[in-house]
């Protein structure tokens, strides 16, 4: 990465670049002093503080993330310390024995740009800021307006016209963001937010912030703790942006460097089909070059065709042994409709995850035996219009049903669960009672 930029927590310029190479910055920290053990203990004490910075999943980890001079200046919303589901049915989906759902989705605005928001904006608050701002697919404005709400700061997001989920945009107006649609996509909206960079004196909260990453590595700690500080054999998350795998990867090296754990998971990436550039640059140039695609799929919160953080991801998919594939439509939905059926839930880019460890385990690329966490990103209300087309059969095109396997068409099917008309009698709703009971259970 040229110059490999890194710099100390003090002088990050405005724009997160590096001045001599122009690459996208990292944050270094002095070695940490104490002994994992007396971390662990420290971390693990934390949950049973009532202080709300212990009570943040985020803040209670904050010797990995010193990067404020003055902890008073935090803004929480109590984020993270989110749960880590058991998926047997998904993992007999999915080809494995053993598989687990990380659910960022449980964070207070739904997702898992909560961990990354809570430490940009305290950066920002610490060092005056007034006006943030960040260029979104939906669930970075909703992370970002509530936490310039908390912390008393305008926010102004940039959002591409008519390409993002209604339950996302929603959020953003109800936290009292200035919410701006553009005749663009998200990567246009990126384009005109770095011209307002030199025109307005606004704070950037997308991700290319390396202070977002800090508090985005913060669920592989949890993740760690919660299976006994033993990382799991294999990590797969969603790829839009790329920062996800690149703090995720991020935090296992620390963990690792400080002892806490002995091994580094794989960590894989999987993109859909209709943004992929990551995979194809992967795929085509061994991951030295990327080319931008026109994103098009409907799990919009992946709806990225320039991803910035991608040559970050690339180091990290080097340096743990992971993959890249690609999904389809059809390959996600029917995913998404599996981990609804354990009881879970996630939002269309989350599933990409299951549906990708399926194609890696159906390749050898995943062994069944082992250990494998999926990066659950969002909650199933980030985007209810696509579950509801989905149960009434609207959802995917002729063509796109036509391109899953015999098996697979019978499951959608099955799974696709309208909710059904019947007279207000008992009678008719013992038919319907009746009627199910013939069915076999999912």
């Amino acid at each position: 990465m040229g110059c490999h930029a890194e710099i100390s927590p003090e002088m990050v310029p405005a724009n997160f670049r590096c001045g001599q190479c122009g690459e996208l910055l990292d944050i270094i920290y002095p070695p940490q002093d104490k002994l994992p053990a007396e971390l662990r203990a420290a971390w693990l004490s934390r949950r049973v503080s009532r202080s709300s910075i212990d009570e943040s999943g985020v803040w209670r980890f904050r010797e990995a993330l010193p990067i404020l001079a003055d902890l008073q200046n935090v803004v929480t919303l109590q984020e993270g310390n989110t749960p880590l589901y058991a998926m047997p049915r998904c993992a007999k989906f999915g080809g494995v024995n053993l598989l687990w759902g990380k659910h960022q989705g449980m964070n207070p605005t739904g997702s898992f740009k909560d961990a990354g928001m809570t430490a940009a904006i305290s950066v920002a608050k610490e060092r005056g800021a007034s006006w943030v701002a960040c260029a979104s697919t939906g669930n970075t404005s909703a992370a970002m307006a509530a936490y310039a709400a908390r912390a008393g700061m305008r926010a102004l997001v940039l959002i591409p016209e008519g390409k993002i989920a209604w339950g996302k945009l929603a959020q953003t107006l109800d936290y009292g963001a200035l919410t701006l649609q553009l005749r663009t996509d998200f990567d246009g909206c990126v384009k005109v937010l770095a011209l307002l960079m030199g025109l307005a004196p606004i704070y950037l909260l997308n991700s290319v912030n390396p202070y977002r990453l800090e508090g985005q590595k913060t669920p592989a700690f949890e993740i760690a703790e919660q299976m006994d500080w033993q990382a799991p054999d294999h990590l797969i998350v969603p790829g839009g942006n790329l920062a996800n795998s690149s703090a995720l990867g991020m935090g296992f090296a620390q963990m690792l460097e400080w002892g806490l754990i002995e091994k580094l998971p794989r960590i894989s990436v999987i993109q859909a089909e209709g943004a992929n550039p990551l995979f194809a640059s992967w795929r085509d140039h061994d991951g030295k070059e990327l080319s931008p695609v026109a994103a098009n799929t409907r799990a919009t919160a992946i709806r990225i065709g320039n991803p910035a953080s991608w040559k970050k991801a690339v180091r990290v998919l080097r340096a743990t042994g992971g993959h890249v594939e690609q999904v389809s439509e059809a390959e996600i939905a029917l995913a998404k409709a599996e981990i609804g059926a354990e009881g879970i839930g996630c939002e269309p880019a989350s599933a990409v995850t299951l549906a990708g460890l399926r194609k890696l385990a159906r390749q050898g690329k995943v062994q069944p035996e082992e250990k494998i966490v999926l990066l659950l990103t969002g909650h199933v209300l980030k985007d209810p219009e696509y579950t509801l087309d989905f149960h009434q059969q609207k959802l995917l095109t002729e063509t796109e049903k036509a391109s899953l396997i015999a098996e697979d068409k019978t499951e959608v099917r099955r799974l696709a669960r309208a909710p059904q008309v019947v007279d207000a009698t008992a009678d008719a709703v013992m038919r319907a009672l009746e009627a199910k009971a013939q069915e076999a259970p999912q």
